[in-house]
């Protein structure tokens, strides 16, 4: 399986878990100039904008660790431009979650880091 294979794995991994809690999968892999976001869903009225970070183990770095300032104003710069492309109001409620995957260990960070402010 190549790098890519197992990146889509884990998404699929975090696509199920995301459901199973009652979120309603909008988009996937949501490209764009300034970058991607793995995933983007809604809850009860919330748009959640969904980082997937996989690590085998422990040894090195933890999933949650590699979503650093330069990361999250990436997703930050996706997520305007995804509202801005669904004509999506700038009052929507919506915040940044990451899916954490250790192994085969799923944890989810909900309002892993707020809005990065996007520099001009």
């Amino acid at each position: 399986m190549n790098t890519h294979e197992k990146g889509q794995t884990r998404e699929d991994m975090a696509v199920a878990y995301l459901e199973s809690k009652g979120y309603n999968i909008s988009d996937r892999n949501f490209r764009c100039a300034f970058g991607e976001i793995d995933i983007i869903a809604n809850k009860e009225g919330m748009l959640v904008f969904v980082e997937v970070k996989y690590r085998k183990n422990a040894r090195t770095q933890h999933p949650l660790a590699s979503v650093g300032p330069k990361k999250q104003e990436k997703i930050s710069r996706c997520a305007l431009y995804y509202m801005y492309r669904h004509k999506l109001p700038e009052d929507t409620p919506c915040r940044f979650d990451v899916i954490s995957i250790l192994g085969d260990e799923i944890s989810h960070f909900r309002d892993a880091f707020p809005f990065y402010p996007v520099r001009s």
